[in-house]
């Protein structure tokens, strides 16, 4: 890469950080200027983030050009920071921006004016979750977890309330835990390895002595068990629904993505670390994913059918999202194949975007009353303060006709692709992971035909759990149609367009995503690609050597 390219990688961490920081400056009256600076902010990450994939994209799977690396401080690895992007971090940069940008846009009708520093948080919080993508070590994969952690207890909070406010805490309280257990899994892991650098970590878990091998193998499960809790795992999701049900319409769309950091770290560090080249470690732990997989969508199926709220329903459909890619990783680590986890990937991207979507009409469904006025309302009875004037409220701007019509077509967009019904991304995607499934004859047959069961099952519960909301909403209601803001409506129709371009561009997108499935199946060219960064840096040194070295041992 050259020096501008090379640069160009910092740039998702230091946009956000930058207008984050700078908006803390402006007086909480200036919203609008802080509206336009954080829509600024996503765009500049949306134009990068897409720059970037082109480039991984274009270049050629055993070409170390395929990925591109960041040293900070110019150290070499091991010892110094680097960032690294390649098919899959660019794959999610651009998935965060692209949910970003319609949040973005929703909360300025209304939710941004309900606490303070809403778009400075919403800022840091896509630092934190751009550097867990980017990052090429797990001491800082730990820092940037705790900046979109720190970030995400404020915007939990935002908009204040009881129930708000008790699942925030209960979030908190979750998510302190799940640190203490990153910690103590990195540490461990660093007094096994005396390494914590992802690569360097890839080349030598085959080296690894038999006495020091239960003892890593046991802090992988402690850094593991951080992210199943993150990635809303059974039996570690109960926190998730009500804690997500209870955010903000824009925090909530964001969360979709936020669950899907826990997914890609797990999937990252399984492929790299208990691959086929890992010796007596490979295949560590994928029988345990493919079960807490399995169990993770019984559990959201099941709560996708006792639900009797949409905000409670969307939160169970975010996990049957997460346990369909963790279960998933899980037979691609024993060998599944590429395929089905190429399938995965592209049913991850329409899944979080009509998750999003999801989240972002809950509270236009559910209001009973005029626009803006309704909102304020609430959040006055929640602060206990005086309810405002409703003849009067803020100006809303422009008013969709037509309210029911248009909110009834993006509900039934929604519906489709996540109960997986043809021709929409949500069946391309499980179509491609049934048939790579079934194909596959090197995995247990009983494994396989209960993954494809529950797939299937889990469409038919979504289709019947939201079908019974849209009833309610649409046809048993006999109330006035609610006057809804476009700036409410316009992103959610955007979301939707996108998920369309994902459907007519099915055959580009799965066949980056099989090359991404197969970049993943070769940890080894990950590993070289970083320790052979320094080299355009610094010249002729000993990074290759590096390679070998651990190779030999």
């Amino acid at each position: 890469m050259s020096e501008v390219n090379e640069h160009l990688i910092i740039a998702p961490i230091l946009i956000p950080f930058i207008a984050g920081a700078v908006m803390l400056l402006y007086d909480d009256r200036q919203r609008k200027a802080k509206m336009w600076l954080s829509l600024l902010s996503a765009a500049a990450l949306l134009f990068v983030s897409i720059e970037l994939l082109d480039r991984s994209k274009d270049a050629g799977l055993s070409d170390s050009g395929a990925m591109g690396f960041y040293l900070l401080g110019d150290w070499m690895a091991p010892w110094g920071i680097v960032l690294v992007i390649d098919r899959l971090a660019a794959m999610m940069l651009v998935l965060t921006s692209l949910l970003a940008i319609p949040s973005l846009i929703y909360a300025t009708a209304g939710w941004q004016r309900q606490g303070q520093h809403f778009h400075s948080l919403f800022q840091f919080l896509l630092m934190g979750l751009n550097g867990a993508f980017l990052t090429g070590d797990l001491f800082n994969l730990f820092v940037f977890f705790e900046v979109l952690l720190a970030a995400s207890y404020g915007l939990m909070l935002h908009g204040s309330g009881q129930l708000r406010i008790r699942a925030g805490l209960h979030y908190i309280a979750i998510n302190l835990a799940a640190s203490l257990l990153f910690l103590l899994g990195v540490s461990l892991i660093y007094g096994i390895t005396g390494t914590l650098n992802m690569a360097h970590l890839a080349n030598l878990v085959s080296s690894i002595s038999e006495a020091d091998r239960p003892l890593f193998h046991a802090a992988i499960a402690l850094l593991s068990v951080a992210f199943l809790v993150k990635a809303g795992s059974w039996p570690l999701s109960f926190w998730l629904p009500t804690t997500y049900m209870a955010a903000a319409a824009p925090v909530g769309a964001m969360f979709a993505i936020m669950t899907k950091v826990g997914v890609y770290v797990i999937l990252r560090l399984s492929m790299l670390f208990f691959g086929q080249g890992a010796g007596p470690s490979a295949g560590f732990g994928a029988e345990v994913l493919i079960f807490l997989g399995m169990a993770t969508i019984l559990f959201g199926l099941i709560g996708v059918l006792s639900s009797q709220g949409l905000g409670r329903m969307a939160a169970f459909l975010v996990l049957i999202s997460s346990g369909t890619v963790l279960g998933v990783t899980g037979f691609a680590q024993a060998g599944g194949g590429q395929a089905m986890l190429a399938g995965a990937l592209y049913y991850l991207m329409g899944s979080t975007l009509a998750t999003g979507a999801l989240f972002l009409l809950i509270e236009p469904m559910s209001r009973e009353d005029g626009g803006i006025a309704a909102m304020l309302a609430l959040t006055a009875d929640a602060y206990g303060l005086d309810e405002p004037d409703l003849d009067d409220p803020e100006p809303p701007g422009f008013v969709i006709p037509g309210t029911m019509t248009v909110l009834g077509v993006s509900f039934v967009f929604c519906v489709l692709v996540l109960a997986g019904m043809p021709p929409l991304a949500g069946f391309v995607g499980k179509v491609a992971m049934i048939s790579a499934l079934l194909d596959a004859t090197s995995l247990p047959t009983n494994l396989a035909w209960g993954f494809v069961a529950l797939l299937i099952l889990s469409g038919f519960a979504t289709l019947i759990g939201l079908a019974r909301i849209g009833v309610q909403t649409f046809w048993a209601s006999e109330g006035m149609a609610p006057r809804v803001p476009a700036l409410e409506v316009a992103p959610v129709v955007a979301l939707m367009v996108m998920v369309l371009l994902l459907t007519f561009k099915a055959q580009v997108s799965l066949r980056y995503m099989e090359e991404t499935a197969a970049a993943l199946n070769m940890p080894r060219s990950y590993a070289y690609g970083v320790f052979s960064a320094p080299r355009a840096a610094h010249g002729p040194d000993t990074a290759g050597d590096e390679v070998e070295t651990e190779d030999s041992e």
